[in-house]
């Protein structure tokens, strides 16, 4: 349970990472980008533990209320799913469509960007 979380706030950082503040940035990066803990954390801004759990909580509130209210990050994963069913049918039904390959291989890397 523990890993989705993770893997969903760090998710949802990419996505709205640009709305939040410098400090906000700072810890979330430091916590789950580079994995310190709320001890080093609090050492590198001489604050308490306390203090970057409190911002690190309430900051992922903030990420989650901006995915309830934008759905960035729900869209991208809706639309990966159905790139993903495409290009399987496309790889089955049309192996040979080189067209229609690189069309549904242009559509893949514009999501990557």
């Amino acid at each position: 349970m523990e890993i989705e979380k993770n893997y969903r706030i760090n998710s949802l950082f990419a996505f709205y990472q640009p709305l939040l503040t410098a400090k906000q940035n700072n810890y979330m990066q430091l916590y789950y980008g580079d994995d310190y803990s709320l001890g080093e954390i609090a050492e590198e801004f001489n604050v308490s533990r306390q203090a970057v759990y409190d911002n690190l909580r309430r900051t992922e509130k903030i990420l989650e209320d901006y995915e309830e209210k934008l759905h960035l990050y729900q869209e991208f994963t809706a639309r990966n799913r159905q790139a993903d069913e495409i290009q399987a049918y496309v790889a089955t039904t049309y192996p040979h469509d080189s067209r229609l390959n690189r069309l549904v291989a242009g559509l893949e890397n514009l999501e990557e960007q």
